[in-house]
């Protein structure tokens, strides 16, 4: 663009040799007008960018620094393109050669304009370089997520012997990304305190936000704790990293330890809140962040109403989701995916479909990839297999469209499976044209159990073993098909392998809520304060619940050990405990609601279910995969999920 720059006119230049050449039409210009500067500080100051560009072009030969600097001040300022081609094209024309500062600013201009390769152009032109001059180049690299760019500029401003100021080192953090990333972040963290910036507030927001997504925590918060000054950027860059990466207790923490201390909050804070409280599925708590913010009056940035709505429907309540849903006032396609995702996750299948055909219906917003997830999804969870194959043969037939990727092959295998379909769903894996991932052959072994099917299970098995030995996931569930087929052998031989491949299973792990207060059980669980009154509750309600018509089931139990002890074994499970605390807590009928970690067992399914129908309470569990909404013993996956 630049060298089309030094060829082409610009309208003015007719007006430009007028008053460069003539000798009557300068002296009537200087007679007739105040001094230029004046008057173009002026324009610009009244927003009259065009009139002041037109002034520039009589001005011609005799512009100063002043004026151009007016002019691309207020160009910079509106992000204003065309105009600041013609700033740059009349330094060219007239031979004017800026000082280091206006070529900064030319940089800056293109930088903001998303003219890279037309900064750069500037850039290597320079002459002469400040650290303002590299860091405004570094800044437009990174923020357009070319980091390698940046690193690069950033190590040949150091071999420049340019010293680094506390806006380079802000500047340059968040391009250390991928697999070198974090080395890459350590080395300028070096930097950084070697120069005295590892206190200073902008720095030490880039640092923690580059640490926290290098999956780096701790060392985020000991950026943070070290911080002397701290605001509200680099507070909820601390909030928002522990919620992003799953540590969503020690995020409210954090919020309620600096809301004491003081912090003001912006829309962003509150966004990595509600995340947080997405995670823990606390509900009270989410209801009164929104609260607050309809109370302060809070601006309706869609990114915020898009949390609000997130939190809801992971706690649960759909009816809020959709009510602050409908009412706001533009939607962007990551509000549709969330309202989406909400219904699918509650096995409301009906409901997926009928917000698709409504978003497709509206036109605003066209459906993505993710839109596509959630529906094939949705379908699965709610037993429509036919309607989740209709809409997947529709995309593939749509060429121009969205093509369907990996994750929407593996959508389908799960609907195959989930309906039973095990044959056709191998089949469909052999055809796709991708190879398949552990993701799908999990899903397709998990509807192995829930179909008791041995066969088919083992086979899926093997393949995933190889795949993934590492995780433990697979050898349980196979492990149970062993088990339900009373291969106990077989059993013993995973359990030895995965000692051999030092594999670990995550610990079932379930919360609830109560007076805004998380509870959390372990399986067989002995810390909690409580834990010997929850534990003779448990046995009451095994013995009231028999006598109601549950029976066990064992076959959840992968160990080879008398029926008793197994029966011991299922009313250690976390949910149980969960479920006896609630009762314990509450007055009748006050809804339970109880999340866990993993997936939840058919027994501890079947026994909520016997819980709800007793003692007249709905019971609300929430899962890794889904929602059970419970009342009055029927549950809303319909026992399918």
């Amino acid at each position: 663009m630049l060298i089309k720059l030094r060829q082409t006119a610009i309208v003015a230049e007719h007006i430009l040799s007028l008053s460069s050449k003539n000798p009557f039409t300068r002296q009537l210009y200087h007679t007739t007008f105040p001094p230029v500067q004046s008057k173009l500080r002026a324009l610009c100051s009244n927003g009259q960018l065009q009139e002041a560009l037109l002034e520039m072009a009589v001005q011609g030969l005799e512009m100063k620094f002043e004026g151009y600097d007016t002019i691309l001040n207020e160009c910079v300022n509106r992000k204003s393109l065309r105009e600041g081609q013609r700033v740059h094209t009349h330094m060219i024309k007239t031979q004017y050669l800026p000082p280091l500062y206006l070529r900064t600013r030319l940089v800056i201009l293109y930088c903001k304009c998303d003219c890279l390769v037309d900064a750069r152009y500037v850039f290597d032109e320079m002459p002469e370089r400040n650290v303002v001059s590299w860091t405004a180049m570094i800044s437009g690299y990174s923020q357009k997520g070319f980091s390698s760019e940046a690193l690069n500029l950033f190590v040949q401003m150091l071999r420049s012997g340019t010293e680094p100021n506390e806006f380079t080192f802000a500047t340059v953090l968040p391009s250390c990304t991928g697999d070198y990333g974090l080395d890459y972040g350590r080395q300028i963290h070096s930097l950084i305190v070697r120069y005295n910036y590892d206190s200073h507030i902008f720095v030490g927001s880039s640092l923690l936000d580059m640490y926290a997504k290098a999956r780096r925590i701790h060392e985020a918060r000991t950026v943070f704790d070290s911080l002397i000054q701290r605001d509200v950027v680099s507070c909820t860059a601390m909030i928002a990293g522990y919620a992003q990466l799953g540590f969503d207790e020690e995020a409210v923490e954090l919020f309620r330890k600096l809301l004491k201390e003081g912090m003001c909050s912006n829309y962003v804070t509150y966004a990595s809140l509600l995340t947080a409280l997405s995670g823990l599925a606390a509900l009270d708590q989410g209801k009164q962040v929104h609260n607050h913010i309809l109370r302060h009056q809070l601006p309706s940035y869609v990114g915020l109403l898009n949390s609000i709505i997130d939190m809801y429907a992971k706690c649960g309540n759909l009816v809020y989701a959709r009510r602050v849903f409908d009412s706001m006032p533009e939607r962007t396609v990551i509000s549709w995916n969330a309202m989406l995702v909400g219904y699918c996750k509650h096995g409301m299948g009906s409901k997926v479909i009928e917000l698709f055909k409504m978003m497709r219906a509206e036109g605003k917003v066209r459906p993505d990839r993710v839109t596509f997830l959630a529906v094939l999804s949705g379908c699965s969870h709610g037993g429509m297999e036919d309607t989740g194959l209709e809409i997947f043969d529709e995309m593939v037939a749509q060429k121009d469209a969205l093509e369907p990727n990996i994750e929407h092959y593996g959508c389908v295998v799960d609907l195959l499976g989930r309906s039973g379909r095990l044959e056709q769903a191998l089949k469909f894996i052999d055809e796709m044209p991708f190879k398949p991932t552990a993701a799908i052959w999990g899903s397709l072994l998990g509807a192995c159990k829930v179909h008791s099917n041995l066969d088919v299970g083992e086979y899926v098995g093997r393949q995933l073993l190889e795949i993934e030995p590492e995780n433990a996931g697979n050898y349980v569930i196979l492990s149970n098909l062993y088990a339900s087929a009373g291969r106990w052998e077989e059993v013993r031989n995973l359990r030895e392998l995965m000692k051999e491949k030092a594999v670990s299973k995550e610990p079932g792990r379930s919360w609830i809520e109560l007076d805004q207060t998380l509870h959390t059980f372990h399986a067989s669980d002995r810390s909690h304060p409580r834990k010997d009154e929850v534990h003779t509750k448990v046995k009451e309600l095994a013995v009231r619940l028999k006598e109601a018509g549950y029976e066990p089931d064992l076959s959840c139990v992968l160990h080879d050990v008398e029926d008793e002890q197994k029966e011991k074994i299922l009313l250690g499970h976390s949910e149980k405990l969960a479920l006896a605390f609630g009762l314990l807590s509450t007055s009748d009928g006050t809804p339970l609601r109880v999340i866990k970690n993993l997936r939840i067992c058919v027994d501890c399914h079947n026994f909520a279910k016997i819980i709800s129908k007793l003692y007249g309470r709905t019971v609300s569990l929430r899962d890794k995969n889904r929602f059970h909404h419970i009342k009055g013993g029927v549950c809303s996956c319909g026992d399918y999920w």
